[in-house]
Parts: structure tokens; C-alpha cells; sequence
């Protein structure tokens, strides 16, 4: 396998909005455009179900992250996530759409609308993807900050814009010291390097995972990247390298929302993909930087530091002027479409080879 198989087998399910020329709802693809949303570990923990207008998403249990999201709010942020990129999809095909959380299921309905082009949101999807290298610092004008700030709000969630210097240098240290800690556990570790694609041929064949293309790092055979990963690994050399990512990003954000649980995690995944499909239509990177919020002693610190009252952090965002770096990889649509009912973990996640 090649750079070039690689960025080929990322682009086969990136290709651009497919509408059928005779009109009508294409629910299947509705689904391809869900499945291109920001995820956490790029776990894709989702399920899709086909109803008569309607698309159903469910949790897919094999695909949890137990220690670094052990309430399952990640998921659901993911889940969110995808929703909104239904949501934004369905324009294209003259319906409107509705997000409604009941239990374990996230429903999605859709209602005829007058037809309309495609907006640049929904024309954004396909190119998203999280940049999580250095960006070139440029400032991002008045008024992007504005289209950003707009486009985080969705339902119980808001995006907060932080410009001040001291609290971004606030934020910087939160971050920093969530790499440490994060790092310094086993576990942790453990589950992290478990999504973790070394060679091209495993993330290709998979479909799924934190591959080292993504941030620029050469593919390696995974019999000789396994064993190393440990000593690739350090909070320290990482807390530096968020730092760098820091100050080299002039739009930092942070995703809050009133409430905890499903319905408060679904919006807040929503307005974090609104918020990254603006910055692709505005020709911006972005990355998340979650630490803050993933680590349970710094969570308090953050909402102290944002004069937070009744509402919570959920997830941080930094946007900025940087280069594309190649796509992570996807599953095929098919392969994560359900029939009404099924069991969700009836596929688990696909075995990692010894070697490449």
C-alpha cells in the first residue's frame, strides 16, 4: 500500500453531494454525508437505520471509549455530529429536518421544503477534516469570527469565542496539563493506541481509526510500530506541541450547553460540526482539543475560567489559516446501516492484523 492507495480509498467516499437528477430523498446518502462527520479516535460509533422518512442513529456499544469518555458523552457528541450533517445534507434534496433524542435513539425526520441550492455548509462536508498540525497564525477577520460564533449555536448549545490573552493562555494550560495527564495513564494509552492505524493497508482495511497520516507521520508495518509506540508517546512532548498549536491558531472556541446528557451532548456535537463546516467554508483548518473537558479535575477549572453559571463546557475548537493534510479513512456506508430493530453491536470493530 501506497500514500497514494491511501488518499484514493479517503477520497472514494468523499466524493461530492449526489442528488438524483429525477429528484426524491435519497436516504443512503443522507447516511454517506453522516458518516463523514467529526467523531472522537475517528471510532465512527454509530448505527444507521432507514424508516420511511426518516433516518434513525444509535450508539454503537463496540465502539465505546470507556476510559476517556466513560459517561458516553463523546459519543453522543459524535452522534451529533453526524446528525448535523443530515440535517445540512437534506437541504439539498428539497426536505427540512428535525433532530429528536428518545432514549438510546437519535431521529432525524424530514418534511418537504421549497427547493434550494445546496448552501456552503452543506457544500463543506466532504472537505471538513480536523488539521491537527501547526497553523500559520494569520488573523481571521471581524466578521468570520461572527459567521463562526453563528454557526456554533444550535438548540441548547453555544459557542463561546475566546480572544482574551489571558484566558487563552488560561485554556493553554488546562490543555497542557490534560496532555500529562492523560498520558501518564496506562489505560489511557492503552485504549488510545488501540485506534491507532500505523500502516496504510490497516487503516485502509478498517476503515476506521487515528491513522499517522492525518498529522503527517510517515506510514510504518504495524509489527514495527506497535512495540515503538510507547516511546512515542509523551505528555510532555505533546502538552509542548498543543501549546505551539495554541498560539499558532487565532480563533479559539469552546462549545458550551445548559444541561448534561444525551439531548444537551447531541447539540453540542451539532454545533461543533456547524461550527467546523463554517471554518471549511470559509477556507479554515480546525482541531479539537478536548483535554479540559475529558479530564474530570480540570472540568471545573475550565467552567471557572469561562465564568460559566448553568451552563458546561463540552468540547474546545481552534480554527486558523493551515494546510490540508490527508483524510482519515471511512467505513462503508453499508456497512454501518441497520435494519430497524437490529442489534447495533452485531458487527464489531474488524480484527487487527499481527503485521503488514
Amino acid at each position: 500500500m501506497s500514500r497514494q492507495d491511501y488518499a484514493a480509498a479517503a477520497a472514494a467516499i468523499r466524493t461530492p453531494l449526489r442528488v438524483p437528477a429525477g429528484g426524491g430523498l435519497d436516504l443512503e446518502e443522507l447516511v454517506r454525508l453522516g458518516t463523514l462527520a467529526a467523531n472522537s479516535h475517528n471510532t465512527q460509533p454509530w448505527t444507521f437505520s432507514l424508516e420511511a422518512g426518516a433516518i434513525l442513529i444509535r450508539p454503537d456499544p463496540g465502539r465505546r471509549c470507556p476510559v476517556v469518555d466513560p459517561d458516553d458523552a463523546h459519543l453522543w457528541r459524535s452522534l451529533g455530529c453526524a446528525a448535523e450533517n443530515i440535517v445540512q445534507g437534506a437541504q439539498a434534496f428539497a426536505h427540512a429536518a428535525s433532530v429528536s433524542v428518545d432514549g438510546e435513539v437519535l431521529r432525524i425526520d424530514f418534511t418537504p421544503a421549497e427547493p434550494r441550492a445546496p448552501d456552503a455548509l452543506c457544500l463543506a462536508i466532504p472537505r471538513r477534516q480536523c488539521v491537527k498540525t501547526a497553523y500559520d497564525g494569520r488573523p481571521v477577520p471581524a466578521h468570520q469570527h461572527d459567521l463562526l460564533r453563528q454557526a456554533g449555536t444550535v438548540g441548547l448549545a453555544r459557542a463561546v469565542l475566546v480572544t482574551d490573552a489571558d484566558m487563552r493562555a488560561g485554556i493553554a494550560d488546562l490543555v497542557a496539563e490534560g496532555d500529562r495527564a492523560q498520558l501518564d495513564d496506562p489505560a489511557f494509552r492503552e485504549e488510545l493506541t488501540g485506534w491507532m492505524r500505523f500502516s496504510d493497508a490497516t487503516a485502509i482495511r478498517t476503515g476506521d481509526g487515528l491513522s499517522g497520516r492525518t498529522v503527517g507521520q510517515p506510514a510504518l508495518p504495524d509489527w514495527l510500530a506497535r512495540p515503538l509506540v510507547g516511546l512515542m508517546l509523551s505528555g510532555k512532548a505533546q502538552a509542548r506541541t498543543d501549546r505551539r498549536n495554541i498560539e499558532s491558531s487565532p480563533v479559539l472556541a469552546v462549545i458550551v450547553a445548559a444541561g448534561e446528557g444525551p439531548e444537551t451532548w447531541v447539540d453540542a456535537g451539532r454545533a461543533s460540526e456547524r461550527f467546523q463546516l463554517q471554518a471549511t467554508a470559509l477556507g479554515l483548518a480546525s482541531a479539537f482539543l478536548n483535554q479540559p473537558v475529558e479530564v474530570p479535575h480540570l472540568r471545573p477549572r475550565l467552567t471557572a475560567l469561562l465564568g460559566l453559571a448553568d451552563e458546561t463546557p463540552q468540547l474546545i475548537l481552534r480554527a486558523g489559516y493551515g494546510p490540508e493534510m490527508p483524510y482519515s479513512q471511512r467505513r462503508p456506508v453499508r456497512s454501518v446501516i441497520r435494519a430497524p430493530g437490529a442489534d447495533p453491536a452485531r458487527q464489531a470493530p474488524p480484527a487487527l492484523p499481527a503485521g503488514d
